[in-house]
């Protein structure tokens, strides 16, 4: 997909462990990260995910954390992805096994 003058081509990508999905879109210049995750209407495409995630979640771009999405501005060819809470601490994911080892 080729950007027009006065827009930019991104992508944005969310995963769940058994399926994925990353929305190509052509943005205006000066669209923020979190406008560019609304615009992809991740939600549609996964009605399981509570739409919160999308609305107020971590978000990267290119695996580096954005720390104000809201007006963090993106620039041509950027992939955005939204981060799902962890559902366990790697912490204590690590103790865990450890203790099992240790039985």
């Amino acid at each position: 997909m080729a950007a027009s003058e006065g827009r930019l081509h991104v992508e944005v990508a969310f995963a769940l462990p058994a399926r994925q999905r990353i929305v190509e879109l052509e943005v205006a210049q000066g669209t923020t990260v979190r406008q560019a995750v609304t615009q992809a209407e991740l939600a549609r495409h996964f009605p399981e995910v509570a739409p919160d995630i999308f609305e107020r979640g971590d978000l990267g771009i290119f695996g580096k954390p954005v720390r104000d999405p809201d007006t963090q501005v993106l620039r041509e060819g950027d992939r955005v992805e939204v981060y799902r809470p962890l559902e366990i601490d790697p912490k204590a994911a690590r103790a865990e096994r450890a203790a099992r080892t240790r039985q």
